[in-house]
């Protein structure tokens, strides 16, 4: 695609990379021009290319994905920012906060979630492209509803419609352990197995379902639902 937004990715793990940028292919709004191994790399790639979106590993070598971010915003390079890490921690979470990232992937993430967070920076660019002069009313309309567009706006497969049919069954649905399983959540809603797996992907990865195995079936292992 001719207008696709450029894609940056920075990670030291070949095959995450690899992972990410298979992600971004697969939304034909976006396009991958590079691949860095460390923020040293990515610092030098941006000096003589421009990019739209950088998807930035926290831990690295050489240079970590947080001084990488703070050289970006220093330097002033206009490219909007997705943190990944394999870190929880809330400090992290901060930093990456006060310093303007878009959105932010803890690993092991799904590839629902991953499109969650382009689709934030869609509306985002979206948002600022609808107002050619700024007033506190198109400022307040940019920061508002570019979070609304990207909460209404689901991965492709994933509609409001049957989400709300899954979550009223979780709210209205009583299991001793709190667990369910996807054969039954399909047989209650009327939708097939594959469908609440590609659903349950989808929930899992925005932290709202959790998931886990049940391997004492006596045959093959069950996978078990619970809502967060």
């Amino acid at each position: 695609m001719e207008n696709a937004y450029k894609v940056l990715i920075v990670d030291d793990d070949p095959m995450v990379a690899m992972i990410n940028e298979q992600y971004v292919c697969k939304n034909k709004q976006f396009k991958v021009i590079g691949s860095c191994r460390n923020g040293k790399e990515a610092l030098a790639f941006l000096e003589t290319n421009s990019t739209d979106l950088i998807i930035l590993d926290v831990y690295m070598p050489d240079m970590d994905g947080l001084e990488t971010l703070k050289k970006i915003r220093e330097q002033k390079i206009n490219a909007e920012v997705i943190m990944v890490t394999a870190a929880n921690d809330v400090a992290t979470l901060e930093d990456t906060m006060h310093l303007g990232v878009i959105d932010f992937l803890i690993k092991p993430f799904a590839y629902e979630r991953f499109q969650i967070a382009l689709e934030k920076f869609l509306a985002n660019r979206k948002a600022i492209k609808d107002f050619a002069v700024l007033n506190q009313s198109s400022v307040d309309h940019i920061i508002t509803n570019a979070t609304k567009i990207a909460s209404k706006e689901y991965p492709k497969g994933i509609q409001e419609k049957t989400l709300t049919l899954i979550r009223d069954y979780f709210a209205e649905n009583i299991s001793p352990d709190g667990w369910f399983t996807g054969e039954a959540i399909a047989e209650k809603v009327g939708l097939s197995s594959v469908t609440i797996r590609r659903y349950m992907n989808y929930l899992t990865g925005s932290g709202e379902v959790e998931e886990s195995i049940n391997y004492e079936t006596g045959g093959r292992p069950s996978v078990l639902y619970r809502k967060n």
